[in-house]
């Protein structure tokens, strides 16, 4: 797992939660969404504000600061004042532990 970052096991990450891990600079929020793991940038493209601790509606996260909405399965805009999209990253998991990188 060379070049993949640590985000814990699953029993650490239940549906409904997230976690935050770092890949150099980037900081990455992992997402359990029903079960299924999801891995955006932790920055708000409106004004680099974190997203992670916003509130989480279906697939979208919501920027706590002005309500910036992204689609965590792949880092779009879903409601404004952001307009530019944010990277989304790929989550690997093995025998229960989850692993994500930024592979831009």
């Amino acid at each position: 797992m060379a070049d993949w970052i640590f985000v814990g096991t699953r029993s650490e990450l239940l549906p409904g939660e997230f976690k935050v891990v770092w890949d150099g600079d980037t900081a990455i929020a992992v997402y359990n969404i029903d079960g299924d793991l999801y891995a955006i940038e932790d920055v708000c493209s409106h004004d680099g504000g974190e997203l992670a601790g916003g509130e989480v509606h279906g697939f979208e996260v919501e920027c706590p600061r002005h309500g910036a909405r992204f689609d965590v399965r792949n880092g779009a805009v879903t409601c404004p004042p952001a307009y530019e999209p944010i990277a989304s990253f790929p989550v690997h998991e093995v025998d229960g532990q989850i692993w994500t990188r930024d592979d831009r």
